[in-house]
């Protein structure tokens, strides 16, 4: 459909919002504003969602909580929010009796008139989708012309936004595999910075969660792709894709008509043969050979829509994302690192690779995701002076870890908390001056916190205390 077909179709529409979440009240809103008849339904009661309840009476939305909240689900379009499985048996028999399942994110896609680039991922995501943002932003301000809007998994929703966007504009999407699970419409351009094992405890497998990652590039108006050439899911994915393919190399010359490379210490993007020079990896900030790879992915992107100026002047500032590696104080002489966005096994290795040879006392454990966690165990025994457990995962971390020479040995300590500011007081006690002290979970958050955000303010606000505490 067309976006003023869209528009029409939502007129006077029975529509259900299922999951107030963040993205989802935002939309209630549209829905109202296109003339939309909105029930909203959610797990929580009336009292769990306080005043917005009272805001949803006020506006002529019906309101269905509880338990009961998908009972008589049969508006003619359903929009589910991420974290809800579109196979649900309420979803199923809906979709029987006729009724549109879709989401947010999907209607986003086909109401915006911008060109939109999509990341997605296992690990590096939103620091790419930050650095593709800003490359845009930079070169919008050189042309004097032309808007960015970064969201999607990160950032605010951008469908209130969508009316005022135009062709000159771009939109950057940050985009997980539970907003990527039934989309029929991708992106014009797509990057995947690469696949591991992740979300499998909500995903039924790994190849279900791969599928749900290929829907950033499966339909139109998609005809660009960009992924990593060294990771063994993405390696496949890219042999199959038909159109136009570049992949990335933090090692080595790499292979494929399209790529992008390291050449004395230069990152430079292939074109068959001819190789031009993008950036200088000295001139990037951040630390780590996965935020080279970051802007590897963000580089080959952004590729014929912005200048090797735009690229320098951004790494010239660009610091990093909150939560990822961001130091967060000095208490006698020991630094505190920040990576709540670490939750994944395979970012935490990355954190630990980028911090070399600090060997740092690591602060590891939350929401299990069903990951591996022997190549984590491994990299903290490489590189790590202590480990400090905390949370729901703690027992199998430790179990990992209990398999390593220097764990058996006595040589790697390791300590266990599964209060999360209790485990914070502990690696503070192990430190001594000159020690890194490194939140870097591996996990999700949902033990304890709502989000990762919610983890890394409140370990931020933990070492703040320990300032006053010394002051």
């Amino acid at each position: 459909m067309t976006p003023t077909q869209w528009k029409e179709k939502l007129n006077h529409a029975r529509v259900s919002v299922v999951g107030l979440g963040i993205s989802n009240r935002p939309l209630v809103d549209f829905l109202l504003a296109h003339g939309s008849q909105v029930t909203a339904r959610d797990r929580k009661t009336r009292d769990q969602l306080g005043d917005y309840a009272a805001s949803l009476d006020a506006k002529g939305v019906k309101l269905i909580c509880g338990e009961q909240y998908l009972d008589d689900l049969q508006e003619e379009i359903i929009f589910r929010a991420p974290g809800i499985r579109p196979d649900i048996p309420a979803f199923c028999k809906a979709i029987e009796r006729g009724s549109l399942l879709t989401s947010e994110m999907e209607l986003f896609l086909e109401l915006t008139p911008a060109p939109v680039l999509g990341i997605t991922g296992s690990d590096g995501k939103t620091t790419t989708t930050t650095l593709t943002g800003l490359f845009l932003k930079a070169e919008c301000r050189r042309r004097g012309r032309g808007r960015v809007f970064v969201g999607g998994n990160i950032g605010t929703p951008l469908l209130p936004l969508v009316e005022q966007m135009t062709t000159d504009d771009f939109v950057v999407v940050e985009l997980s595999s539970f907003q990527l699970q039934t989309l029929k419409r991708s992106p014009e351009r797509a990057a995947m910075t690469n696949l591991s094992r992740n979300h499998l405890n909500w995903h039924t497998d790994m190849e279900e969660y791969i599928a749900a990652k290929t829907n950033i590039y499966r339909h139109p108006p998609n005809t660009f792709f960009v992924t990593n050439g060294q990771n063994e899911y993405t390696q496949s994915l890219a042999k199959e894709y038909q159109r136009d393919v570049t992949l990335f190399f933090g090692d080595g010359e790499g292979y494929g008509e399209k790529r992008v490379l390291l050449r004395d210490g230069v990152i430079c993007l292939r074109k068959g043969e001819h190789e031009e020079p993008m950036l200088s990896v000295a001139k990037i900030l951040l630390p780590g050979k996965h935020n080279i790879e970051n802007y590897m992915t963000a580089i080959a992107l952004t590729e014929g829509l912005v200048s090797v100026e735009s690229i320098a002047e951004v790494a010239a500032s660009f610091r990093g994302v909150a939560h990822r590696l961001e130091p967060v104080g000095i208490v006698d002489g020991v630094t505190y690192y920040n990576s709540s966005i670490d939750s994944t096994p395979t970012r935490t290795v990355a954190a630990l690779s980028a911090l070399e040879p600090l060997n740092p006392i690591v602060i590891c454990g939350g929401y299990d995701k069903k990951s591996l966690y022997e190549p984590l165990a491994e990299a903290l025994c490489k590189h790590s002076r202590a480990v400090v457990l905390t949370g729901a995962s703690a027992p199998l971390i430790r179990q990992a870890l209990d398999a390593c020479e220097r764990v058996r040995s006595g040589d790697l300590p390791i300590y266990e908390d599964k209060d999360f500011e209790k485990a914070v007081n502990l690696a503070k006690n192990v430190a001594r001056e000159g020690d890194v002290v490194l939140l870097s979970p591996a996990c999700a958050s949902f033990d304890a916190f709502q989000n990762f955000e919610e983890r890394g303010d409140k370990f931020r606000m933990i070492v703040e205390n320990f300032k006053q505490k010394r002051s």
